[in-house]
């Protein structure tokens, strides 16, 4: 599933070419990639007819695209990605892609907005916009916490609610309401940064170990979204279709058996909530108290 640095990615790119632009037709072409829209695909399409995008915006993994004027009670385009979803631009006349979902055409005859989704695991529904740490979001994403690239993240209160917490330092950063938008890769990249088991107790973490922790998620974020996030197949793209290049700079995940860049110890691959977690034995030994 595509973490922060991807979405981010999709969403600057989506930002870029349909802020402004007026909508003249949807055409859903698949009704479970609208499923979460109660009021069903007809309606979904007719409700964006006329309207215009204003803006795109992003909590943790979630994207919306704002609509008109932004206002309490207002509403806007909510999407998530799922495991295979994709937000593509393409110029009209583009043979439609395989697995084409929803289509977005525009009053200006200009390229047009395909939601791809080989699984159909993702979705969009019309969501109504509500107060959340200070700014309006879509209303099913305001519980999720603030992320580590957000104008108003406080990593200060996020140690305090970490070291609260009585379960595994990963499980605690993968909580999208203590931290948003770190996912299974950045989550093994970090402790890897910051030399930390997975399984550490968070309640055992000194304060200034979970502030390393949390300064590593942010850099090793930062750094993928500047290499336009990564990529493992075809499944991730940005709207022009292209991949992240970020899993050239992976140090543990997905390298089981490959040695530690900082000491060369044997990569170590753990099953972990019905995935896996990589780490290096050496740089991050298991603690006596490990919390599985």
């Amino acid at each position: 599933m595509p973490e922060l640095p991807e979405v981010e990615v999709v969403r600057r790119g989506v930002h870029q070419h349909v802020a402004g632009r007026t909508v003249a037709e949807v055409e859903v072409l698949h009704p479970r990639s609208v499923r979460r829209h109660l009021a069903g695909s007809v309606d979904f399409a007719a409700q964006l007819v006329g309207r215009t995008f204003t803006g795109v915006g992003r909590r943790g993994k979630y994207l919306w695209l704002d609509l008109d004027e932004v206002v309490p009670g207002g509403d806007a385009v909510l999407a998530h990605l799922g495991m295979s979803g994709q937000i593509l631009v393409q110029p009209p006349g583009t043979p439609d892609e395989k697995h084409l979902r929803v289509r977005f055409r525009f009053a200006d005859e200009g390229p047009e907005l395909r939601f791809v989704d080989q699984r159909t695991f993702g979705g969009l529904a019309l969501a109504e916009l509500t107060g959340s740490f200070g700014v309006l979001v879509p209303e099913p994403v305001a519980h999720i916490a603030l992320d580590p690239l957000d104008s108003g993240y406080d990593p200060d209160r996020v140690v305090a609610a970490l070291r609260r917490r009585r379960t595994g330092i990963k499980r605690a950063l993968l909580d999208q309401t203590l931290v948003s938008g770190i996912g299974n890769i950045y989550a093994d990249e970090a402790l890897w940064r910051a030399r930390l088991h997975w399984a550490r107790p968070t309640a055992t973490l000194p304060r200034a170990a979970a502030g390393d922790l949390l300064s590593a998620a942010t850099e090793v974020m930062t750094e993928a979204l500047g290499e336009g996030g990564t990529s493992f197949d075809a499944l991730y793209v940005n709207v022009n279709g292209e991949s992240g290049y970020f899993d050239r700079s992976l140090n543990v995940y997905g390298k089981e058996g490959q040695p530690c860049q900082r000491c060369g110890a044997p990569i170590r691959r753990d099953a972990f909530m019905n995935r896996s977690s990589f780490s290096c034995p050496a740089c991050q030994p298991r603690p006596r108290n490990a919390h599985f």
